[in-house]
Protein backbone atom coordinates (compact mmCIF):
# COMPACT_ATOMS: atom_id res chain seq x y z
CA UNK A 1 0.00 0.00 0.00
CA UNK A 2 2.79 2.43 0.93
CA UNK A 3 4.69 1.53 -2.25
CA UNK A 4 1.53 2.06 -4.33
CA UNK A 5 1.05 5.51 -2.79
CA UNK A 6 4.70 6.41 -3.44
CA UNK A 7 4.40 5.31 -7.08
CA UNK A 8 1.17 7.29 -7.47
CA UNK A 9 2.75 10.49 -6.08
CA UNK A 10 5.93 9.99 -8.11
CA UNK A 11 3.98 9.51 -11.34
CA UNK A 12 1.85 12.57 -10.66
CA UNK A 13 4.90 14.65 -9.75
CA UNK A 14 6.57 13.54 -12.99
CA UNK A 15 3.44 14.56 -14.93
CA UNK A 16 3.43 17.99 -13.32
CA UNK A 17 7.14 18.51 -14.10
CA UNK A 18 6.71 17.47 -17.74
CA UNK A 19 3.65 19.70 -18.11
CA UNK A 20 5.53 22.59 -16.54
CA UNK A 21 8.46 22.41 -18.97
CA UNK A 22 6.60 21.77 -22.21
CA UNK A 23 7.57 24.77 -24.41
CA UNK A 24 4.23 24.79 -26.27
CA UNK A 25 2.32 25.15 -23.01
CA UNK A 26 4.56 27.80 -21.45
CA UNK A 27 3.60 31.41 -22.07
CA UNK A 28 6.56 33.27 -23.57
CA UNK A 29 6.86 37.04 -24.04
CA UNK A 30 6.74 38.18 -27.64
CA UNK A 31 10.30 38.78 -28.99
CA UNK A 32 9.65 42.54 -29.16
CA UNK A 33 8.86 42.58 -25.45
CA UNK A 34 12.03 40.61 -24.73
CA UNK A 35 14.07 43.00 -26.85
CA UNK A 36 12.67 46.01 -24.98
CA UNK A 37 13.43 44.44 -21.62
CA UNK A 38 17.02 43.55 -22.60
CA UNK A 39 17.57 47.09 -23.88
CA UNK A 40 16.35 48.46 -20.55
CA UNK A 41 18.75 46.13 -18.69
CA UNK A 42 21.65 47.05 -20.99
CA UNK A 43 21.13 50.75 -20.38
CA UNK A 44 20.91 50.36 -16.62
CA UNK A 45 23.61 47.71 -16.03
CA UNK A 46 26.08 47.82 -18.91
CA UNK A 47 26.50 51.36 -20.25
CA UNK A 48 28.61 54.08 -18.64
CA UNK A 49 29.64 57.53 -19.86
CA UNK A 50 33.00 58.99 -18.85
CA UNK A 51 36.68 58.74 -19.80
CA UNK A 52 37.67 55.18 -20.63
CA UNK A 53 40.41 53.26 -22.46
CA UNK A 54 39.32 50.27 -24.57
CA UNK A 55 41.29 47.04 -24.97
CA UNK A 56 42.46 48.38 -28.33
CA UNK A 57 44.06 51.31 -26.52
CA UNK A 58 41.57 53.82 -27.88
CA UNK A 59 40.01 56.48 -25.70
CA UNK A 60 36.24 56.73 -25.52
CA UNK A 61 33.48 58.38 -23.52
CA UNK A 62 31.16 55.43 -24.04
CA UNK A 63 31.85 52.21 -22.14
CA UNK A 64 29.84 49.01 -22.58
CA UNK A 65 30.45 45.91 -20.46
CA UNK A 66 27.76 43.28 -20.98
CA UNK A 67 29.13 40.73 -18.49
CA UNK A 68 27.03 42.09 -15.63
CA UNK A 69 23.99 41.15 -17.71
CA UNK A 70 25.13 37.95 -19.45
CA UNK A 71 26.22 36.59 -16.05
CA UNK A 72 22.80 37.30 -14.52
CA UNK A 73 19.92 34.83 -14.59
CA UNK A 74 17.24 37.02 -16.19
CA UNK A 75 19.71 38.70 -18.53
CA UNK A 76 21.18 35.49 -19.93
CA UNK A 77 17.81 33.80 -20.37
CA UNK A 78 16.37 36.74 -22.31
CA UNK A 79 19.50 37.34 -24.38
CA UNK A 80 19.67 33.64 -25.30
CA UNK A 81 16.06 33.76 -26.49
CA UNK A 82 16.82 36.84 -28.61
CA UNK A 83 19.90 35.32 -30.20
CA UNK A 84 18.21 32.02 -30.95
CA UNK A 85 15.18 33.83 -32.39
CA UNK A 86 17.47 35.86 -34.69
CA UNK A 87 19.22 32.72 -35.89
CA UNK A 88 15.87 31.01 -36.48
CA UNK A 89 14.64 33.95 -38.56
CA UNK A 90 17.77 33.81 -40.73
CA UNK A 91 17.72 30.05 -41.19
CA UNK A 92 17.46 28.58 -44.69
CA UNK A 93 17.88 25.12 -46.20
CA UNK A 94 21.53 25.91 -46.92
CA UNK A 95 22.15 27.87 -43.71
CA UNK A 96 21.21 25.76 -40.70
CA UNK A 97 23.92 26.09 -38.05
CA UNK A 98 24.21 23.42 -35.37
CA UNK A 99 27.10 25.10 -33.55
CA UNK A 100 27.77 28.48 -31.96
CA UNK A 101 31.23 29.64 -30.92
CA UNK A 102 32.85 32.61 -29.29
CA UNK A 103 36.07 34.01 -27.92
CA UNK A 104 36.57 33.71 -24.18
CA UNK A 105 35.59 35.49 -21.91
CA UNK A 106 32.76 37.67 -23.21
CA UNK A 107 31.09 35.03 -25.36
CA UNK A 108 31.31 32.16 -22.84
CA UNK A 109 27.87 32.67 -21.25
CA UNK A 110 26.31 33.47 -24.64
CA UNK A 111 27.24 30.20 -26.34
CA UNK A 112 26.18 28.21 -23.28
CA UNK A 113 22.91 30.10 -22.95
CA UNK A 114 21.99 29.66 -26.62
CA UNK A 115 22.50 25.88 -26.71
CA UNK A 116 20.49 25.57 -23.48
CA UNK A 117 17.62 27.60 -24.96
CA UNK A 118 17.89 25.60 -28.19
CA UNK A 119 17.53 22.34 -26.25
CA UNK A 120 14.55 23.78 -24.38
CA UNK A 121 12.88 24.68 -27.68
CA UNK A 122 13.93 21.39 -29.32
CA UNK A 123 15.86 23.42 -31.90
CA UNK A 124 18.82 22.41 -34.06
CA UNK A 125 21.74 24.21 -32.34
CA UNK A 126 23.36 21.53 -30.17
CA UNK A 127 27.03 22.45 -29.77
CA UNK A 128 29.01 25.30 -28.24
CA UNK A 129 32.69 26.04 -28.77
CA UNK A 130 34.85 28.37 -26.69
CA UNK A 131 37.93 29.76 -28.42
CA UNK A 132 40.94 30.55 -26.25
CA UNK A 133 42.96 33.73 -26.68
CA UNK A 134 46.09 31.58 -26.62
CA UNK A 135 46.53 27.81 -26.97
CA UNK A 136 46.21 25.86 -23.75
CA UNK A 137 49.98 25.42 -23.39
CA UNK A 138 49.83 21.83 -22.13
CA UNK A 139 48.14 18.55 -23.01
CA UNK A 140 46.78 18.90 -26.53
CA UNK A 141 47.64 22.62 -26.79
CA UNK A 142 44.06 23.18 -27.92
CA UNK A 143 42.77 26.54 -29.11
CA UNK A 144 39.16 25.40 -28.89
CA UNK A 145 37.14 23.79 -26.09
CA UNK A 146 33.88 21.96 -26.64
CA UNK A 147 32.46 18.79 -28.10
CA UNK A 148 32.98 18.64 -31.87
CA UNK A 149 30.47 17.40 -34.41
CA UNK A 150 31.51 14.49 -36.62
CA UNK A 151 30.62 16.51 -39.69
CA UNK A 152 31.58 20.03 -38.71
CA UNK A 153 28.95 21.99 -40.70
CA UNK A 154 27.97 25.63 -40.11
CA UNK A 155 28.98 27.61 -37.04
CA UNK A 156 27.91 31.14 -36.02
CA UNK A 157 30.31 33.26 -33.97
CA UNK A 158 28.82 35.13 -30.98
CA UNK A 159 30.14 38.30 -29.34
CA UNK A 160 28.92 40.41 -26.44
CA UNK A 161 30.40 43.73 -27.67
CA UNK A 162 32.19 44.41 -30.95
CA UNK A 163 34.42 47.41 -31.69
CA UNK A 164 36.97 46.75 -34.43
CA UNK A 165 36.15 43.10 -35.04
CA UNK A 166 39.80 42.02 -34.81
CA UNK A 167 39.29 39.58 -31.91
CA UNK A 168 36.30 37.77 -33.36
CA UNK A 169 37.99 37.51 -36.77
CA UNK A 170 40.93 35.74 -35.12
CA UNK A 171 38.52 33.42 -33.29
CA UNK A 172 36.59 32.71 -36.51
CA UNK A 173 39.83 31.78 -38.25
CA UNK A 174 40.57 29.19 -35.55
CA UNK A 175 37.07 27.72 -35.90
CA UNK A 176 37.48 27.56 -39.68
CA UNK A 177 40.82 25.81 -39.23
CA UNK A 178 38.96 23.22 -37.14
CA UNK A 179 36.82 22.43 -40.20
CA UNK A 180 33.69 24.54 -39.70
CA UNK A 181 32.01 26.87 -42.17
CA UNK A 182 31.83 30.33 -40.58
CA UNK A 183 30.15 33.21 -42.43
CA UNK A 184 28.28 35.12 -39.69
CA UNK A 185 29.10 36.97 -36.48
CA UNK A 186 26.24 37.91 -34.17
CA UNK A 187 26.96 40.53 -31.52
CA UNK A 188 24.81 41.71 -28.67
CA UNK A 189 26.08 45.32 -28.93
CA UNK A 190 27.82 47.01 -31.86
CA UNK A 191 29.88 50.00 -30.72
CA UNK A 192 29.59 51.53 -34.23
CA UNK A 193 33.20 52.69 -34.58
CA UNK A 194 32.66 54.35 -37.98
CA UNK A 195 31.63 51.06 -39.53
CA UNK A 196 35.11 49.67 -38.85
CA UNK A 197 33.87 46.27 -37.65
CA UNK A 198 31.55 45.86 -40.64
CA UNK A 199 34.37 46.58 -43.08
CA UNK A 200 36.89 44.33 -41.34
CA UNK A 201 34.44 41.43 -41.09
CA UNK A 202 33.38 41.80 -44.71
CA UNK A 203 37.01 41.58 -45.79
CA UNK A 204 37.33 38.39 -43.73
CA UNK A 205 34.24 36.89 -45.41
CA UNK A 206 32.00 37.45 -42.41
CA UNK A 207 28.63 39.18 -42.08
CA UNK A 208 27.96 41.22 -38.94
CA UNK A 209 24.56 40.84 -37.27
CA UNK A 210 23.94 43.35 -34.47
CA UNK A 211 21.08 42.98 -31.98
CA UNK A 212 21.70 46.46 -30.53
CA UNK A 213 23.80 49.44 -31.52
CA UNK A 214 25.54 51.89 -29.23
CA UNK A 215 23.25 54.78 -30.11
CA UNK A 216 20.31 52.80 -28.67
CA UNK A 217 22.05 52.66 -25.29
CA UNK A 218 23.12 56.30 -25.06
Amino acid sequence: MIIDRLLYHTQNLGKKIVEKIKPEEKEEPYPAAIRDRVLELLKFNCYRKGDFTLSSGRKTEHYVNCKSLTLHSEGLVLISKLILHELQMRRTLVNTPRTVAGLTLGADPLVCGVISESHYQNDTIEYALIVRKEPKGYGTNAWIEGRRMGEKGICVMLEDVITTGASVIKAAEKVREAGYVVTEVLTLVDRQENGEADAALKEAGLELISLYKLDELI
